[in-house]
């Protein structure tokens, strides 16, 4: 397996229209060949913040979701909504996925 999380730090005014696209991209990423974790997560605190977790049946995986065109047009445009690039952090599963 291979997990993930990562932390999009937003733009205060592009922060809703990120929330609303990646909204849209949740079930149908979850519904991928390989996706065993798919979450999209705002903080409470800091609403410009977008947590993604994600686990994967492999690295292989997670680059066909990647190379899919939408996910490919958005990485092009991602710093039109970022204040600055993602922080990934990659992680070990511990205990089993839900």
């Amino acid at each position: 397996m291979y997990g993930f999380i990562l932390h999009a730090h937003t733009r205060p005014e592009m922060a809703d229209a990120f929330e609303r696209l990646f909204r849209a991209y949740v079930e149908p990423s979850r519904a991928e060949e390989g996706c065993i974790e798919y979450h999209m997560l705002r903080d409470r605190e800091d609403s410009t913040l977008f947590i993604f977790f994600e686990v994967w049946q492999s690295k292989e995986h997670l680059a066909a979701h990647s190379a899919l065109p939408h996910m490919r047009e958005f990485h092009e445009r991602r710093m039109e909504y970022l204040r600055r690039d993602f922080e990934i952090r990659e992680i070990e599963m511990l205990s089993p996925a839900a």
